[in-house]
C-alpha cells in the first residue's frame, strides 16, 4: 500500500483544490491518500463545499492564522511521523514552505511539489524564498505546464523540473441537452430557455479578469447573456458594474455550482477572462462537454485550447474578447473539442504520472 500526502494552502473551491480531490478519488489501487489543509477547519470546509465529504481521502485541517507560523511545520512533523506516508506533494509555495520543511524532517522518502503559476516567481523576494525552501526540501519539481515549466526555468535557472499536465475526468464531463440543463440550473437566476448563453467558471476575485468580460458583454448584441459560476470578494464590484453597464438583466451570478458538468451542459461557449493562470481545469471541463471556450493568452491557458475549436485572446483586452466571442458565437455546427480534451486533457494520465513519482 502507498500511503500519500498531499498539502494545501485551504480546501475551498478553486482549481487546485480540485485537482487534488481528483488526485484522491481516481487513485490507483492500493493508495491512500490524507489530504492536509494549512488554513480552516474541517467544519467550515464541509459547509462550504459540500464536496469534500465524497474525497475519499482523510482530511486534517490545521486552522492556521494569517502571518507566518512556525510552529505549524512542527505540527505537521509530528502528523507526518505519525502516518509514515511514503510521499507528500505540497502544492503552491505556502504548503513547499510548511510542508516540505515537516516532510524533510520526519523522514518522508518521496517529496513532490507541483508549481501550478509562476507570476509569483517575479517577485525577488518571492524567487529568493522559493530558492532557500527548494535548495532545504530537495523535492521533486513539477509545472503543470509548459508555459510554467519555462517560467519557473527562467526564474529559477538551475532546478530540473518536469511536467505533468493537468487533467480532468472525462468520464464525468460529457456532453447533454442544453435545454434539459439550463432549466435544471436555474436555480431563481432565470437563465433564458434559448438565447445564446456565455459561462465563466471562476472565483470572483481581480486577477480572474470578469470585469473584463462584463466590458467585453456590454459590447454583443443585446440577446446574449453571461452566467457566471462562483464568489468571491469582487461580487458586490462585479454586480454594481453590470448595473452601470446596463447589463443587470442578462448577466446571471449563480454563486457557487456544486455539479459543474450541468453548468457547462447549458452554455454555447465558455470564456475563462483571466489576467494570470497557470493550465487552469475549467476550459478542459466545458470543452469535454462539447462547449467550444475563449481564453486569454495567460500562463498555460492555451495548452488547454482545442486548436480547431478555440480562441486566444490577449488578457485585459475587452474589445477582442468580445470579438472572439461574437465570432464563437456566430458559428454553426463547429468542430467537437471533446476529443482534444480526451487525448491531451484526461487525468488518468496525469493520476498515473505522479503515481510514478510517489512510487
Amino acid at each position: 500500500m502507498t500511503h500519500v500526502c498531499q498539502v494545501v494552502q485551504h480546501l475551498r473551491p478553486g482549481g487546485i483544490e480540485t485537482l487534488v480531490l481528483e488526485l484522491a478519488r481516481l487513485a490507483p489501487a492500493g493508495q491512500v491518500t490524507d489530504i492536509l489543509s494549512l488554513e480552516g477547519t474541517r467544519a467550515a470546509a464541509l459547509a462550504a463545499w459540500p464536496r469534500l465529504t465524497r474525497t475519499g481521502a482523510e482530511l486534517r485541517f490545521f486552522d492556521k492564522d494569517p502571518g507566518w507560523r512556525i510552529g505549524l511545520i512542527a505540527a505537521l512533523r509530528g502528523r507526518l511521523r505519525q502516518s509514515r506516508p511514503r510521499a507528500v506533494h505540497t502544492h503552491h509555495v505556502g504548503p513547499l514552505v510548511y510542508g516540505g520543511i515537516a516532510a524533510r524532517l520526519a523522514g518522508v522518502p518521496r517529496i513532490i511539489h507541483t508549481e501550478h503559476d509562476a507570476w509569483h516567481l517575479q517577485d525577488p523576494r518571492r524567487r529568493w524564498l522559493q530558492r532557500l525552501i527548494l535548495a532545504l526540501v530537495r523535492p521533486r519539481l513539477v509545472a503543470d505546464s509548459d508555459a510554467v515549466a519555462a517560467a519557473v526555468r527562467d526564474h529559477l535557472p538551475g532546478w530540473p523540473v518536469a511536467v505533468i499536465r493537468n487533467g480532468i475526468d472525462t468520464d464525468v464531463f460529457t456532453p447533454g441537452d442544453r435545454v434539459a440543463a439550463r432549466a435544471a440550473l436555474g436555480c431563481g437566476a432565470a437563465l433564458p430557455a434559448t438565447a445564446p448563453l456565455v459561462g465563466c467558471a471562476a472565483r470572483l476575485h481581480p486577477v480572474k479578469g470578469h470585469r473584463f468580460l462584463l466590458d467585453a458583454l456590454a459590447r454583443l448584441d443585446d440577446g446574449v447573456h453571461l452566467a457566471l459560476a462562483g464568489s468571491g470578494e469582487e461580487e458586490d464590484a462585479l454586480r454594481a458594474q453590470s448595473a452601470t453597464l446596463g447589463l443587470a438583466a442578462r448577466v446571471h451570478f449563480l454563486g457557487s455550482v456544486e455539479v459543474m458538468t450541468g453548468f457547462y451542459r447549458a452554455l454555447d461557449l465558455f470564456c475563462l477572462p483571466s489576467l494570470a493562470e497557470g493550465m487552469p481545469l475549467s476550459p478542459l471541463e466545458a470543452q469535454s462537454c462539447g462547449c467550444p471556450v475563449v481564453v486569454t493568452a495567460v500562463g498555460g491557458a492555451g495548452e488547454t485550447l482545442c486548436p480547431a475549436s478555440g480562441r486566444l485572446v490577449p488578457p485585459g483586452d475587452a474589445a477582442a474578447l468580445a470579438a472572439a466571442i461574437a465570432g464563437q458565437l456566430g458559428r454553426v455546427g463547429g468542430p467537437n473539442p471533446r476529443p482534444f480534451v480526451l487525448e491531451h486533457g484526461n487525468a488518468r494520465a496525469m493520476v498515473d504520472a505522479y503515481a510514478a513519482l510517489y512510487e
